[in-house]
């Protein structure tokens, strides 16, 4: 017997209209006989029996009219960034060479810098233009070959501020730049 449920039984399919009678169960399949005379396989936990009388039904559309709905009444309820994530950095670049590239195989080191150096001025330029005022840079501790490169690339625009990271999140191998939106 499939899941409680017996030949004769009035049912409805979960998600759809269909509506019928019990005809034949194999396992956990059950064969309905719709109103309409077609006989339709379903799982057990696809049907739900009717009581004596019958359930109310919600169309497809009016199930989509309440759906969307709730959305609109969900998206509504706004939180308030606090303070410190007010202030967050909205955009992080990675220079790390592994994040850039799948290998290095066959690149000098000069290569790698003149890599992470365009990454870094494609990121300022799109964040720019994008309107977005802050970005962190990731160059990491290393030598400070890059982080010294860096300086250079920053200090060359008139509307570019920049400085050390926040450390407690990532050390001294990050540079943040803020960029003024009205210069």
């Amino acid at each position: 017997m499939a899941a409680g449920f017996h030949i004769g039984d009035k049912v409805e399919a979960v998600d759809d209209t269909t509506k019928g009678v019990v005809v034949a169960l194999e396992g956990d399949w059950i064969t309905i006989e719709s109103r309409d005379g077609f006989h339709l396989r379903y799982k057990a936990s696809e049907l739900l029996r009717l009581s004596g009388q019958e359930r109310l039904s919600v169309t497809p559309a009016e199930a989509a009219r309440a759906r969307t709905a709730e959305e609109k009444a969900a998206s509504k309820k706004r939180t308030v960034p606090k303070r410190k994530e007010r202030n967050a950095p909205k955009m992080e670049v990675d220079l790390h060479i592994h994040q850039l590239v799948p290998g290095t195989r066959g690149m000098t080191k000069y290569d790698i810098l003149n890599l992470q150096l365009d990454t870094a001025k494609r990121q300022l330029e799109f964040a720019m233009q994008k309107r977005i005022q802050k970005v962190v840079f990731i160059h990491g501790v290393g030598e400070g070959i890059l982080k010294e490169e860096l300086a250079y690339l920053f200090g060359r625009y008139e509307n570019v501020r920049f400085y050390d990271a926040d450390y407690q999140k990532y050390g001294l191998g990050a540079t943040e730049v803020y960029i003024l939106q009205n210069p």
